[in-house]
């Protein structure tokens, strides 16, 4: 059983994970650039255990202090460059509603993605945006961007057809996706126990953005639960 939402834990001695240790940065340094796919698995090994197993460690320890970052998943190697040089992890916190992290050479950054959505969940979040409840995502997401975070996403090059072009939130209209991301920090703490409680800080920072997905833009649930067609 996870702690309460909203009570992370904060008995940074009592912790499996520690952090990165500053040879995590070595392994990634000597994997910039361009290395082939033979050198790449030369440090396979050592990307493994010092780059990939902290953030297996600290996804661990976020969802044991809330229950609702249970369902994560932590990135293995590909033959592609990208994912040696830095170690994503996620969480699904709703259908097509993730939290992620990455670790590179800067250190860790945070995103919250609404992605991949169906048809009729982009329509949703539309009539969502275009109703009441766009004014409460339209505050949320001027509060992130005020805060730091970078907002992006797959953008329609006009306000969907239905909508008026001079509609107040245009803008969130013409999203087929939307992400909210910044970089945490690459500072000491990030090689200590300590940086389980920033990425809770974090996630904590990206719920209200999240609930609104969950709950405006998911699948339509009835009244037994199950997911239903709009």
């Amino acid at each position: 059983m996870g702690r309460p939402s909203n009570q992370p834990a904060n008995h940074t001695d009592e912790r499996r994970c520690t952090g990165w240790p500053e040879e995590a940065f070595d392994v990634l340094l000597r994997l910039d650039g361009d290395p082939t796919l033979a050198e790449r698995e030369r440090h396979r090994r050592d990307r493994e255990r010092l780059v990939r197993k902290p953030m297996i460690e600290l996804l661990g320890e976020v969802a044991d202090a809330d229950e609702a970052y249970d369902d994560f998943h932590v990135w293995g190697f590909a033959k592609m460059l990208w994912p040696w040089q830095r170690q994503c992890g996620m969480v699904r916190v709703a259908p097509n509603v993730e939290l992620g992290l990455w670790f590179d050479l800067d250190g860790l950054a945070v995103q919250c993605s609404w992605w991949y959505a169906p048809g009729e969940q982009i329509e949703r979040y539309r009539a969502s945006v275009a109703g009441d409840a766009g004014a409460e995502l339209a505050e949320i997401v001027d509060g992130l961007a005020a805060d730091g975070y970078d907002i992006a996403g797959d953008l329609l090059k006009r306000v969907p057809r239905g909508y008026a072009p001079d509609h107040p939130r245009a803008e969130l209209l013409r999203h087929r996706t939307l992400t909210a991301a910044r970089p945490v920090g690459g500072e000491a703490w990030l090689q200590t126990p300590e940086v389980v409680d920033r990425v809770l800080a974090e996630f904590a920072a990206l719920r209200p953005l999240t609930s609104w997905f969950a709950e405006n833009a998911g699948p339509e649930l009835s009244a037994t639960g199950a997911s239903v067609r709009p």
